[in-house]
C-alpha cells in the first residue's frame, strides 16, 4: 500500500515538472520566477570613444565641422549647418552617384560642351580632348584628382543624357541621403550667374551635409581608393590619348595617415576641404569651408585632426533618466 501510494506521488511530481516547462519558459509569470533563481546579467560596458576636451584649436576657415567616423560623434562644430557655396567638392556627389547608379564600363565619347563648360567659367580641367573615347571608370579619376570641369561634364552627359538632368539626379539622391540643406545647379560646383550678373545662390550645401555624404561615399570601395591617390596614369591605345592626372590636394603628401578627398575653390566659396584621415585606431571625416587661401585650408585641417585624434579615449556619459 506504501508503495502504491509512493509510486502516485512520484508520478503527480513528474506530471507537475512537465507542466511547470513550458509555463516557465513561455509565459511572463514563468519567466519572472525563473529570474528569482537566475544570476544578474551584467550590464554591458559603454565602448570607449574619442572625448572632447577642451576647446579645438583656432581657424581661419569660416566654417569647420569634424566628426569621429567609427561612432558618429561630432568633434567641431563651427557654423556646421550654415549654408554655403561648396565649390568642386560637388564632385563628391557627382563621383558616387555615378559609382552607385551607372555602368563604370561604359564607354564615353567627349564632347565639345565638356571642354567649353571649364573655358567659360574658368573652371579646372583634366585636358580632355574633343573625341576621344574613354571608360566612364578612368573619368572617375579625371574627376577627383585634377578635379576636372569638363570630366563632370561629360560623366554628366553619359549617365544621365545632360547636365540638366544629372543635376536632377544629384538632388534626388541628395534627398534619398537625407541631406537636408544641400542643392545643386551643376554637376562640379562652378559658379553659375544669374540674369542679374550675379552668383545663382542654389548651389549650396553645410559643412554638416558635405561630412555626412563624404561618410557614405567613404565606405564605397572604389571611391575611397580613387581619393587616395596621388596620380593616375591613363595609357594612350586606338581611341584616345594618352592622360596624366595628378590630384590637387597636396595634403595627401604631407600629412601622414590622410586618406583623401576633396578640394575645391570659386570665388564665392573660398577655399575649400573635405578630408578624412586614419591614426591610431581611429577615422575622422571632416570639413573646412571658405578658407582665404590654399594654405589656410591645409593648415586648418592638419590642425585639426592633431588635435582630435590626441582627444582621450573614454566611456561615453551615461544616459539621462
Amino acid at each position: 500500500m506504501g508503495r502504491k501510494i509512493l509510486g502516485i506521488i512520484l508520478l503527480c511530481l513528474a506530471l507537475l515538472i512537465i507542466i511547470s516547462i513550458p509555463v516557465a519558459l513561455f509565459t511572463p509569470v514563468g519567466g519572472t520566477v525563473t529570474n528569482l533563481f537566475s544570476p544578474p546579467t551584467p550590464t554591458p560596458t559603454p565602448r570607449p570613444v574619442l572625448t572632447v576636451r577642451g576647446t579645438p584649436p583656432a581657424i581661419g576657415s569660416k566654417i569647420a565641422y569634424l566628426v569621429d567616423d567609427d561612432t558618429g560623434n561630432v568633434l567641431v562644430n563651427v557654423k556646421g549647418r550654415e549654408r554655403v557655396p561648396m565649390a568642386s567638392t560637388t564632385k563628391i556627389m557627382t563621383a558616387i552617384l555615378t559609382i552607385d547608379k551607372a555602368d563604370l564600363n561604359q564607354v564615353v565619347t567627349i564632347k565639345q560642351d565638356a571642354i567649353d563648360e571649364a573655358k567659360v567659367h574658368n573652371g579646372s580641367n583634366a585636358q580632355l580632348v574633343v573625341g576621344d573615347q574613354i571608360r566612364l571608370k578612368d573619368l572617375l579619376y579625371a574627376l577627383m584628382l585634377p578635379s576636372g570641369d569638363d570630366a563632370a561634364t561629360a560623366i554628366a552627359d553619359s549617365v544621365a543624357g545632360s547636365q540638366t538632368q544629372f543635376v536632377t539626379m544629384m538632388n534626388a539622391y541628395a534627398k534619398q541621403l537625407k541631406l537636408q540643406n544641400t542643392h545643386y545647379i551643376n554637376a562640379d560646383g562652378l559658379t553659375y550667374e544669374g540674369k542679374d550678373g550675379k552668383p545663382d545662390p542654389n548651389h549650396y550645401t553645410t559643412g554638416e551635409d558635405l561630412v555626412k555624404l563624404t561618410r557614405y561615399a567613404m565606405r564605397n570601395p572604389l571611391f575611397a581608393q580613387i581619393v587616395q591617390l596621388q596620380k593616375y596614369v591613363l595609357p594612350a591605345n586606338g581611341v584616345h590619348h594618352a592622360y596624366d592626372w595628378e590630384t590637387t590636394d597636396t595634403m595627401l603628401s604631407t600629412y601622414a595617415g590622410l586618406t583623401g578627398v576633396k578640394t575645391g575653390f570659386t570665388g564665392e566659396a573660398g577655399y575649400c576641404l573635405v578630408f578624412s584621415a586614419y591614426s591610431s585606431g581611429h577615422r575622422l571625416v571632416g570639413a573646412v569651408l571658405d578658407a582665404k587661401d590654399e594654405e589656410e585650408r591645409f593648415k586648418d585641417a592638419s590642425s585639426l585632426l592633431d588635435w582630435a585624434f590626441a582627444l582621450p579615449v573614454l566611456p561615453p556619459p551615461a544616459p539621462k533618466q
